[in-house]
């Protein structure tokens, strides 16, 4: 048989293999279609590892090379809080003189216009004690400031221009210049400064605290705060605000725990930071409850088994008179007051108890309160003060 007979054959037995194929098969796709009118048929659910039966068409991407959406938080570092710059002492000296001389003027021009008579006789010289003791000045200065006004007055005349030097003068005197009005702030023997700051409620020694250490950051001091008021859960919240605007650490415990507990902590905090002062703010006293007396006077003696506190400021209200005289002295009798802060100085017309609170303690008035501003606490100085008195700004 020719060849090509045989080829012919074989293509002919593949052709109707493959058309038996095709034909068995459309067959199978009928018999699966679901007969009219017949409910769909559910999915069947994917078994175990059948996700591994089929090759991924993508490698497996790994933690390290995937990217977070722009903008994401977590990849934002949040920036850093801009802290404040304190006013110099050079630029509150010069606001003190200007407030107090919006605020104490009439103390001033009201001695001025009595001296500033044609006749100054008896009935003046009582006016003007009345107007002395007014201001809280106290009777044993304000006696003192009359006997010298009136020997200067006999000698030197009493022409307008000379009575305003001669009552400068000596407002500057009774004063009392002398006293050494600086701050123990700085470290020795290798541990920091300490500065207890006491007081009875209201009279503002956690702003007061506030205040000093903005004046401290801006002499570039190192400060530490410990809040140990802890009668008040507001304090403590307000004392780190204070320190977070000029970038200070608040030490602090919970709510009625013990006062000398935290204040031990804040100057052993002070000490392993190097810093060079730790400010202690305490609860505001009765200067009439012995207990809570007591318990501040511990708090000084359980700070000082780490270091010793080098001043203990007492802060005052410049309009309490009398009352803040009474306060002084027992607060002085418990924790020996090295310093007296008048705060509330620029709202009160008075400006004597200036003169009244250092000569009841013998310790100076070494800052001023002169507003609800952050930098309105200021170191005291007599000329600045008399200056204002009696008007003059510079």
């Amino acid at each position: 048989m020719p060849e090509y007979l045989y080829l012919i054959i074989g293509l002919a037995v593949l052709l109707v293999a493959s058309l038996a194929g095709l034909v068995t098969s459309m067959r199978r796709g009928r018999d699966r279609r679901p007969a009219p009118g017949a409910p769909p048929t559910a999915p069947t659910e994917p078994r175990v590892g059948d996700d591994a039966e089929t090759p991924r068409d993508t490698p497996t991407r790994t933690v390290e090379d995937a990217e977070l959406p722009p903008g994401d938080t977590l990849t934002e570092t949040a920036p850093a809080p801009t802290l404040e710059r304190p006013e110099s002492t050079a630029g509150r000296l010069v606001r003190l003189r200007q407030r107090l001389a919006r605020s104490q003027s009439p103390l001033g021009r009201g001695l001025l216009a009595l001296l500033s008579r044609d006749v100054i006789d008896e009935e003046t010289w009582e006016e003007i004690e009345d107007t002395l003791i007014t201001a809280d000045v106290g009777v044993t200065p304000t006696q003192e400031l009359v006997a010298r006004l009136r020997t200067r007055v006999r000698v030197e005349g009493s022409a307008s221009a000379s009575m305003r030097d001669i009552l400068h003068d000596e407002l500057v005197t009774l004063v009392d210049p002398s006293l050494d009005r600086s701050l123990d702030v700085d470290r020795r023997d290798g541990r920091p400064a300490v500065v207890l700051v006491v007081g009875v409620n209201g009279t503002g020694k956690t702003t007061t605290v506030g205040k000093l250490a903005r004046v401290l950051v801006a002499q570039d001091k190192q400060v530490v705060l410990g809040a140990a008021d802890t009668f008040r859960a507001a304090a403590a919240e307000q004392l780190t605000t204070w320190g977070e605007r000029v970038g200070v650490p608040a030490v602090r415990g919970p709510e009625g725990s013990d006062p000398a507990s935290v204040a031990f902590e804040a100057v052993k905090t002070g000490v392993e930071q190097e810093a060079d002062v730790v400010l202690v703010d305490t609860a505001g006293r009765l200067q009439n409850k012995a207990g809570l007396m007591d318990e501040l006077g511990k708090v000084k003696r359980v700070v000082e088994k780490l270091t010793p506190v080098t001043e203990v400021l007492l802060v005052l209200d410049a309009t309490t008179g009398q009352n803040g005289l009474q306060q002084a002295r027992v607060f002085s009798q418990v924790v020996n007051v090295s310093g007296i802060v008048l705060t509330k100085l620029d709202g009160s017309a008075k400006g004597g108890i200036v003169v009244a609170v250092q000569r009841e303690l013998g310790v100076p008035v070494k800052l001023v309160g002169i507003g609800e501003g952050a930098d309105d606490l200021a170191p005291f100085d007599p000329d600045a003060f008399v200056d204002a008195l009696l008007g003059e700004t510079v």
